[in-house]
């Protein structure tokens, strides 16, 4: 690909991570959090979350050039996310509101349980196509959007603002990434035909980077449904099997139109699996050789586990780097895998994160895999 500027748009938000101490350990939530419990914890983490600052900065350093698009408030928050941004020379592209408020998230995350949110959606409701500048977005080479399923206008009307910000992304000559999140149960959200709204937009999509949860939950709601009465109290992720509980679900955004899709799939790894090479070759010429894969890469082995938060975006910032740079398919499944094992060694998105010489280094030495 020539033009390897990129554009990353959607989400934005501040998260707060209270630090849980190493002794506060528990098989469910409940051991910890109970109604009238004092439980003291370690400072709180303040850092900018959502898909824009998480893939965003994840991709600029990891040495792509980016423009980041997000909105934000005027307040206290927003200016959070505006500091923040302008240390890494990335706030000019910021989309400011008015009398809204920044979004943030509470991020509940105890060692050993998968972590929780209390989120606030504030201006990310109100992102629209009218906010976003094309003809710097025709600059670019590649657009990624990340979490539609927390933008409210993104979803309403069966997603036609989405469909029509990726129509008119596609006209441009971009290649194209979308990214999902999870949908509060009960909420506006989860009464979208999340199946549907997919089904029209995967077709503009070249990368479409989802995790399985969120696949399943959006897809298949029976289905997640007798997931989670499989896994119990354990982790979705450790129940699944990859031949009858995710490529039947890859097999189905494959028939939509989708090219490439990498599944997120927790602890365990990602699932790739792509088209044949003829609509492979239609993202780039490139990326022939990556046609009618089914691959389902393990993880690595971190050397210790923090937190989660943002894990899974900046893998994919990883994926989308490495493969807008060219590099074979097989190393871009293991520079994903390896940039999340090395994201949960902070509580932070960015702290743990290693260049990818590091990491080529770290998994040509024999970096352990994980076996589930």
């Amino acid at each position: 690909m020539k033009n390897k500027k990129v554009v990353v748009c959607g989400h934005v938000c501040i998260d707060i991570t209270p630090q849980f101490l190493p002794n506060q350990r528990a098989k469910q939530i409940g051991e910890l959090l109970r109604p009238g419990k004092l439980l003291n914890v370690g400072s709180a983490t303040v850092s900018v979350g959502g898909a824009v600052a998480n893939t965003g900065l994840a991709l600029l350093k990891f040495g792509s050039e980016v423009i980041l698009m997000g909105k934000i408030a005027d307040d206290s928050f927003g200016n959070i996310i505006e500091q923040t941004f302008r240390e890494y020379g990335a706030e000019k592209h910021l989309i400011h509101a008015g009398n809204e408020s920044t979004s943030y998230s509470m991020v509940i995350a105890p060692p050993g349980i998968d972590r929780m949110f209390l989120h606030h959606p504030g201006t990310n409701d109100t992102f629209c196509y009218g906010d976003l500048d094309f003809e710097l977005i025709s600059q670019a080479g590649h657009f990624h959007f990340g979490y539609p399923s927390a933008m409210r206008n993104m979803y309403v009307n069966e997603g036609s603002e989405l469909l029509k910000i990726f129509q008119k992304v596609k006209q441009l000559g971009l290649t194209t990434s979308l990214d999902l999140s999870a949908v509060e149960d009960g909420s506006e959200a989860s009464k979208t035909d999340w199946a549907k709204l997919l089904e029209r937009v995967i077709p503009y999509v070249d990368f479409f980077v989802p995790s399985i949860e969120e696949l399943g939950y959006m897809m298949d709601r029976p289905l997640y449904e007798e997931w989670n009465r499989r896994a119990g109290s354990s982790d979705i992720t450790m129940v699944l099997d990859v031949e009858k509980d995710i490529k039947p679900l890859a097999d189905r955004l494959i028939a939509w139109g989708a090219k490439c899709v990498l599944i997120k799939c927790g602890a365990p790894g990602m699932y790739l699996q792509t088209a044949d090479a003829k609509v492979m070759a239609q993202i780039d010429p490139q990326f022939y050789d990556w046609g009618g894969l089914s691959v389902f890469e393990q993880s690595y082995v971190p050397d210790c586990v923090l937190s989660g938060t943002g894990a899974g975006d900046t893998s994919i910032a990883a994926f989308l780097k490495a493969a807008i740079d060219g590099y074979p398919v097989e190393r871009c499944l293991q520079l994903a895998a390896g940039t999340g094992a090395s994201c949960v060694t902070a509580y932070d998105t960015l702290s743990g994160l290693r260049s990818f010489e590091e990491l080529i280094h770290r998994i040509e030495n024999g970096w352990e895999k994980n076996s589930f």
